[in-house]
C-alpha cells in the first residue's frame, strides 16, 4: 500500500468511528424507527442495541478514546500546531491525485474536510511527541544510501504533455490548431485544447501535463514519441492503444547517481517516517497504560483492552526495511 492509500485508510477508518458515535449519541435518545421495510419498522432501540453490542462499536469506542488522549497528551505538552502545518499536509496528499479525484475519495467514504483535518492534526500532535526522541547520524544515512541505490538512483526521464483523443480527425484538427505556435502562445492554447478534447482525465484539467517519466512506464508509441520529438515543437499524432496522442515533449534528464550530498534530505527524511512509525505505537500504548478509562456501558465493558507496559517511546527501534517505492505509470 502506497504512502498516500495507507494515510486516506487511516483518515477514513478513524473518521469512520468518530462520524457513526456523533450520529448514534445523536439519537440516543429519539424514538421510532430508523427504517421501514414494506411497512414493517426497525426499532431504534433495536439498531442501537446491535451496534452497540457488536465489533464495529468497540472499534468506534477506541477511536474516540485514543483521539481524546492525544488531544489531552497535546494540552498537558502545550503542543499546537498551527493551521498552516495542517493545510500543508492535506496539500501534499491532494497534489498525489488528479483533479477532483481526491474530493470524490472523500465523498465516497463519506469524510469531510473538517474530519481530514481533524485526523491531520492528531497525526501532527503524534510525530510532534515521538519526534524528540528521533535521532538520525550521518553514519545511518550513508548505509542505508549504500544499501538502496537501486530505489535512490535516478534513471533517464522525459517529461510532455498530450491531448488524448478516440479518432485521428479529432487530433488532425488539434494539431492544425497548434501549428507554428512557440512558447507562451502554444501553453496558452494547447491548455485550452486539453481540457476541451482530452479523455485523459488524469491530465486534461492539468492542461494535459504529465509528470516526470522513465523508459517502460509509458507504451512504446507514446515513449519513442517524447524521446524523438523536438522540444516545445507540437509532433503529428501519435496511435496507442488509448487512442490518438498530440505530444510535446517538455524536457529530459540523464540518469543519476545518488549521492550522500543529493540524496541527503530524502534519506532523513524516511528514516525519520519509519521510527515514527515505530515509535507511535508504544507511544499510545503509554498514554491508554496511564489514563484512567472507564467504560459505562455493559455491553462495551471489554471494548478497550487493558495496555501492556509499553517500552519507553525514546528506546532505539529496530532498523526497518526500506519500503519499495510504488509508482503509476500515465499512459
Amino acid at each position: 500500500m502506497s504512502n498516500v492509500s495507507r494515510c486516506l485508510y487511516t483518515l477514513s477508518t478513524a473518521v469512520l468511528g468518530l462520524s457513526l458515535v456523533a450520529g448514534c449519541s445523536a439519537n440516543a435518545s429519539s424514538s421510532g424507527s430508523v427504517a421501514t421495510v414494506n411497512g414493517q419498522s426497525i426499532s431504534r432501540s433495536d439498531f442501537d442495541g446491535k451496534l452497540e453490542g457488536g465489533p464495529q462499536a468497540r472499534q468506534i469506542l477506541n477511536t474516540m478514546v485514543q483521539g481524546i488522549l492525544i488531544d489531552q497528551y497535546a494540552k498537558d505538552n502545550n503542543i499546537t500546531i498551527p493551521d498552516a502545518d495542517i493545510k500543508k499536509k492535506e496539500d501534499e496528499i491532494r497534489s498525489k491525485y488528479p483533479p477532483g479525484q481526491f474530493e470524490a475519495i472523500l465523498k465516497q467514504q463519506n469524510l469531510t474536510e473538517a474530519d481530514v483535518q481533524n485526523i491531520l492534526r492528531e497525526q501532527l500532535i503524534l510525530s510532534a511527541a515521538v519526534d524528540k526522541n528521533i535521532h538520525i547520524t550521518d553514519a545511518q544515512i550513508k548505509d542505508y544510501l549504500d544499501k538502496n541505490h537501486a530505489t535512490l538512483d535516478k534513471p533517464e526521464q522525459a517529461k510532455a504533455k498530450h491531448i488524448l483523443v478516440a479518432d485521428l480527425k479529432t487530433a488532425d484538427s488539434i494539431e492544425a490548431q497548434l501549428k507554428g505556435l512557440s512558447g507562451k502562445a502554444l501553453d496558452d492554447k494547447f491548455a485550452a485544447l486539453a481540457k476541451q478534447y482530452s479523455t485523459d482525465p488524469s491530465s486534461k484539467d492539468k492542461g494535459g501535463e504529465l509528470d516526470w517519466f522513465q523508459k517502460g512506464q509509458m507504451v512504446p508509441a507514446f515513449q519513442a514519441a517524447a524521446w524523438s520529438q523536438p522540444i516545445g515543437v507540437v509532433g503529428p499524432p501519435v496511435k496507442s492503444p488509448f487512442g490518438y496522442h498530440i505530444i510535446v515533449a517538455e524536457g529530459r534528464r540523464p540518469a543519476t547517481k545518488a549521492t550522500l550530498a543529493s540524496a541527503h534530505d530524502q534519506i532523513r527524511d524516511t528514516l525519520k517516517n519509519q521510527q515514527e512509525q515505530q515509535m507511535i505505537g508504544p507511544f499510545l500504548q503509554q498514554l491508554r497504560a496511564k489514563a484512567n478509562i472507564v467504560v459505562n456501558d455493559d455491553r462495551l465493558k471489554d471494548a478497550i483492552p487493558t495496555a501492556p507496559p509499553a517500552a519507553p517511546a525514546s528506546a532505539a527501534p529496530a532498523s526497518a526495511a526500506p519500503a519499495a517505492p510504488s509508482a503509476s505509470a500515465t499512459k
